[in-house]
């Protein structure tokens, strides 16, 4: 029997640390990464010499502000009986991540209320998110994120706020899968909603659904292979889904070919900064390799945005085999260590 709450941990630090080691390389090219780091390119986390840790990404932290808003619908709706995910709790966790980057506040009543002030045990879990200062430092956050959430309209599928495919959608979506394992398709359905949010374009918030169901199928024991399998059935129920699975099937065709491997097909599938490719480079990344370390590696180390194509494929591994797959050193090296274990513990104790 694999452990639950190991496998909610493994996805959010996985997801981490992927970002933290992708993220000082997010704008170079292929041949500057390796003048800089050398003949593999960067295979070691960086240490930020005023923190002394590998620093997160706007990545992690809209991704923890995801796992945040999932507790705090959750336990709303279950309190007054209606309600959804991204409308009772994501939407506004994304407002409250909006003035850590901006100053600048949306809805005065989502800043001041703290989720789970009705809910939480103090004594257990003493901080709200917005209590740690590593969250309202600017990492690069994205501008369909910003652009969107300054708007006051919460984008959907139906009414799509623009038509963005960028990856700022599915880097952030993990919880949802690990949270919702119980039942995929509600995992991808609320996948897609939440990435809608800021990303309107079919592509944008169907590849983050394609993930979260991914990730649900790990937490039921399913392997990376059936997982991917599963997620492409639900998959092919949405209209224009063909782009988010013709993207699938090449890293799934690339990944069976023994001769070619690392940048060469990487190159091939896409820089990372939309969502398809982010997608298909994370998961080529973790069918091709058998350990944690090479498959990230693997998958920072390209022309495009290496954070995020870290982070997924980290979310990815995390969740398939759990935080004992993750080399401890890494693990001891993250900023906000403590705080990802304590929302993973969380989410596997209401899920």
């Amino acid at each position: 029997m694999r452990d639950k709450k190991e496998l909610f941990a493994g996805c959010l630090l996985g997801g981490a640390i992927g970002d933290a080691l992708g993220y000082p390389v997010e704008f170079m090219k292929y041949s500057k990464i390796l003048e800089e780091f050398g003949a593999e390119g960067i295979t070691e986390l960086k240490i930020n010499q005023e923190k002394n840790k590998a620093i997160i990404s706007d990545d992690t932290q809209m991704t923890l502000f995801t796992a945040d808003g999932l507790i705090w619908a959750y336990e709303r709706m279950r309190d007054r009986g209606i309600g959804s995910y991204t409308g009772s709790g994501i939407y506004q966790s994304y407002l409250r991540w909006y003035y850590t980057q901006t100053g600048v506040v949306i809805d005065e009543f989502w800043l001041k209320k703290q989720p789970h002030e009705e809910f939480r045990d103090d004594s257990k879990y003493p901080k709200s998110i917005l209590d740690h200062k590593e969250l309202f430092e600017r990492r690069t956050p994205g501008p369909s994120c910003l652009n969107a959430l300054s708007s006051g309209e919460m984008g959907t599928i139906e009414r799509p706020i623009n038509n963005s495919k960028g990856c700022g959608g599915i880097m952030r979506v993990a919880p949802i899968g690990v949270f919702l394992h119980k039942n995929p398709e509600e995992a991808f359905q609320v996948g897609a909603e939440v990435a809608a949010i800021t990303h309107g374009h079919p592509t944008g918030y169907l590849a983050a659904g394609t993930l979260a169901c991914i990730i649900a199928e790990f937490i039921n024991g399913r392997t990376i292979l059936e997982s991917i399998n599963s997620a492409i059935e639900i998959l092919k129920g949405y209209s224009r889904h063909e782009e988010t699975l013709k993207a699938l099937e090449k890293a799934i065709d690339y990944a069976k070919d023994e001769e070619k491997t690392g940048y060469e097909v990487v190159k091939k599938l896409g820089q990372g900064w939309v969502a398809e490719e982010a997608l298909a480079i994370a998961v080529y990344c973790a069918l091709k390799n058998k350990d944690f370390k090479s498959a990230l590696i693997m998958a920072v180390n390209h022309d495009g945005d290496s954070d995020s194509t870290g982070a997924i494929c980290g979310n990815i591994l995390g969740a398939a085999y759990g935080r004992r797959f993750i080399p401890e050193e890494w693990i001891d090296k993250i900023e906000l260590k403590e705080f990802m274990e304590e929302l993973g513990d969380r989410l596997c104790n209401l899920s």
